[in-house]
C-alpha cells in the first residue's frame, strides 16, 4: 500500500492540511485496539475525501464500508446544510465505536448508520446521491457499483478505494480478491456512464463522474 519513500510520504504529510483531534484520535485508537487497521483511510485520504465533498456540496453521501467511522466523518464535512449522509458496513462489533465517534464529531443526526449487507441494503434505498464512496469486501465491487450507478445523480462522482491493492494488480497471476479488483478496473474503463480517472493515491482510488 506504501508506494511513496518514507520520508516524500512524510513530505506530502507535512503539506496536506492536519487531521482534527478527533481523526487523530480515530486513527490512534483504529491502529492500537481494531484489527485489520489499514483499512483506515488515514490522514491523506480522509483530507482527499475531505475536499471532493466540500468541492461539492452534496445533499446525499453513501458510503459503502464504514470500518470504524473516519471516513465518514471526512466525507461528512463537505455536507450541505440538511444533507445525509447513508454509510453501511457489515461488522455490528464496532458499532458502538462508530456511534461514540459520529456523537463526538457532531454528525449524529446527519449519519444514517445501517448495519448488514450493502447488497440487500442498497436496493432499498430510495435517496439519489450526489457522492458514492465503496470501500468494502473487494469481490463485490463490481456488484456495488451496479447497484448504486442508478441511484447517483448526474454528474455525481463515485469513488472506490484500493483499486490498485497493494500493486498487485499488474501480478501476472493474481488472487481471488486482486482479480476481482482487475475486473472491476476493466470494467469501469469500458463503461461509457462515466468517466473515469484511477488516482494513485494511497492505495489507488478510482474516481468516476456519471456522466
Amino acid at each position: 500500500m506504501d508506494f511513496l519513500p518514507d520520508a516524500l510520504e512524510s513530505y506530502v504529510e507535512a503539506h496536506t492540511s492536519v487531521e482534527s483531534d478527533l481523526l487523530k484520535k480515530i486513527n490512534r485508537e483504529t491502529h492500537a485496539q481494531v484489527l485489520k487497521p489499514r483499512m483506515l483511510s488515514g490522514h491523506i485520504q480522509g483530507r482527499f475525501l475531505s475536499m471532493v465533498s466540500k468541492m461539492l456540496r452534496p445533499a446525499r453521501i453513501l458510503e459503502i464500508g464504514t470500518y470504524t467511522g473516519y471516513s465518514a466523518i471526512c466525507l461528512a464535512e463537505g455536507l450541505a446544510l440538511q444533507g445525509k449522509l447513508v454509510t453501511i458496513d457489515i461488522n455490528e462489533e464496532l458499532e458502538n465505536r462508530v456511534r461514540a465517534y459520529f456523537a463526538s464529531a457532531g454528525i449524529t443526526d446527519r449519519v444514517d448508520y445501517r448495519i448488514g449487507d450493502a447488497r440487500k441494503i442498497i436496493p432499498s434505498l430510495e435517496d439519489r446521491f450526489d457522492l458514492v464512496f465503496i470501500d468494502a469486501d473487494k469481490e463485490n465491487y463490481s456488484a456495488y457499483f451496479d447497484l448504486v450507478i442508478d441511484k447517483v445523480v448526474s454528474g455525481g462522482i463515485i469513488l472506490a478505494d484500493n483499486v490498485l491493492w497493494s500493486g498487485k494488480v499488474i501480478d501476472a497471476k493474481p488472487d481471488k480478491d486482486t482479480k476481482a479488483i482487475v475486473d472491476f478496473n476493466h470494467k469501469i474503463q469500458n463503461d461509457s456512464r462515466v468517466e473515469n480517472l484511477l488516482l494513485p493515491l494511497r492505495d489507488g482510488i478510482m474516481m468516476m463522474r456519471v456522466i
